[in-house]
């Protein structure tokens, strides 16, 4: 009979310190990532920004596979067509109106 096979415990791994031309690449590949994707956020979006990309890239979601419509339609009794478009107008402003800006 073999022993059982144990998970290596990572917590007593020593932890190696990222290195200048480590931790650039890792800033640039993230910068890269913003650039092309406009919901991936920074560190200034604020809660309302995330909020917004998160309930747009739900509604786009909806609208591009057309089960997720389908389900849709038969849980509010609604023509496929009409629950696509009643998620494009959502994707408008999906969480209402942005609060107001502070002035610093």
């Amino acid at each position: 009979s073999e022993a059982p096979r144990r998970s290596a415990d990572l917590s007593s791994t020593p932890r190696r310190a990222m290195t200048s031309q480590e931790r650039f690449s890792v800033h640039s590949q993230l910068e890269h990532l913003q650039a092309k994707y406009v919901g991936t956020g920074h560190a200034d979006s604020t809660k309302f920004e995330w909020a917004v990309n998160q309930h747009r890239d739900s509604h786009a979601l909806y609208v591009g596979f057309d089960s997720l419509s389908s389900f849709f339609a038969v849980a509010e009794n609604e023509a496929v067509g009409r629950v696509k478009f009643s998620s494009l107008q959502k994707m408008i402003q999906p969480c209402g109106p942005p609060p107001p800006k502070e002035d610093d």
